[in-house]
């Protein structure tokens, strides 16, 4: 079990991860505990300040598939996945277990 830090998350996407990544712990912000992986919705966040924040912390970005901006920035930024919301939704256990090997 991970814990992972949801940053610009809204409620509605978060029940779904809730679900999706059920056996990790979920937590936002204001909590203590020092994340293993952070996801952001880089719609509602600056990637460049979350990659600074978070700069030893695997990162997975998302947004609406039209926002090809700020996926870009994203990967500039650099986030180590980045996805369309759909397909993070598709893929979320899969891309964060892989994520986490190393740290396991």
């Amino acid at each position: 079990m991970a814990t992972i830090l949801l940053v610009g998350v809204d409620l509605f996407f978060r029940g779904k991860l809730d679900a999706l990544l059920a056996r990790h712990r979920l937590v936002t912000a204001d909590t203590i505990a020092e994340p293993e992986l952070v996801i952001a919705d880089i719609s509602r966040v600056e990637p460049e300040e979350v990659a600074d924040a978070y700069q030893d912390i695997p990162i997975v970005g998302f947004s609406g598939h039209t926002d090809t901006a700020g996926l870009r920035r994203a990967n500039a930024a650099g986030f180590d996945q980045v996805l369309a919301r759909s397909a993070l939704q598709e893929r979320a256990a899969e891309v964060i277990e892989e994520l986490l090997a190393p740290v396991e």
